[in-house]
């Protein structure tokens, strides 16, 4: 299926460069498989192992891929919260003094951490946060000492941020306007991102609206026309409400627009 994509943007006469990546790859088997099978870049996530066998799982994955060309992401620190098969019921800060020790001896190219990003669409507790006098939650702010920490460790290296969705009140609204019951949701501030976007943040992973986006637009639409059941019908805004969703990420929150050939 991937390989079709790219041929078909190719036939359109897309010319950027398209790139397949595995995210939160679980052990060396599965990451050799992506790698194996024309991956252009791959993450192997050993952030919840001992310390010595993140090192030692990511090491073994950065030696295989090099030999095909293939970059590796790694993850130094735990994020919270829920995605897909990635749990973890509490986050741990990346630590500053780790760093460049890990990065020297496992060779990955790019570096996960932790500054209080989360994974899903409650990323805080209510506790956590405050609330405006409409009700909406506020969530504490990301740690920018511990990435300013770590830039000084590790000046221009490639930075990752995952969970960093900023779950849009307005979708949040229209999923429980048209029956949905998603309490509680809050997500990063897109501020917060903007800001981390121009430091050594080059890689910010957003998953969590997108699903919100499409969900809202599902509902809106089943909603005002009862009778359709052909998801040809309902996909269509879907898909138009997830590409203006990330075209306002692209262009007015991460700053990456325009640069696919840098």
């Amino acid at each position: 299926m991937a390989r079709g994509a790219v041929e078909y943007a190719h036939e359109l006469g897309c010319d950027i460069p398209i790139v397949l990546h595995l995210d939160h790859g679980p052990n060396f088997e599965v990451a050799k498989d992506c790698i194996d099978n024309g991956f252009s870049s791959v993450m192997i996530d050993g952030s919840a192992l001992p310390y010595d066998e993140n090192v030692a799982l990511t090491k073994q994955v950065v030696e295989y891929a090099h030999k095909y060309d293939v970059t590796v992401e790694a993850e130094l620190g735990v994020l919270g919260g829920v995605e897909d098969d990635v749990a973890a019921e509490e986050s741990k800060y990346t630590k500053p003094e780790e760093v460049v020790d890990f990065t020297s001896k496992t060779g990955c190219d790019s570096l996960a951490i932790s500054i209080g990003t989360s994974h899903g669409r409650c990323k805080f507790t209510p506790e956590q946060c405050t609330r405006t006098a409409d009700g909406i939650l506020v969530p504490p702010p990301l740690a920018f000492n511990v990435l300013e920490e770590i830039e000084k460790q590790l000046p221009g290296f490639p930075i990752v941020l995952h969970g960093s969705s900023s779950v849009p009140v307005e979708y949040v609204k229209i999923i429980e306007q048209y029956g949905g019951k998603i309490p509680d949701s809050v997500g990063i501030p897109e501020e917060q991102l903007r800001k981390a976007s121009k430091s050594a943040v080059c890689k910010i992973n957003i998953d969590s609206d997108g699903r919100l986006a499409m969900t809202a637009a599902i509902r809106k639409f089943m909603a005002e026309n009862p009778g359709a059941f052909d998801p040809r019908e309902y996909l269509k805004p879907a898909r138009e409400e997830l590409k203006k969703m990330y075209m306002h990420k692209c262009v007015d929150v991460l700053g990456s627009a325009g640069h696919a050939q840098d």
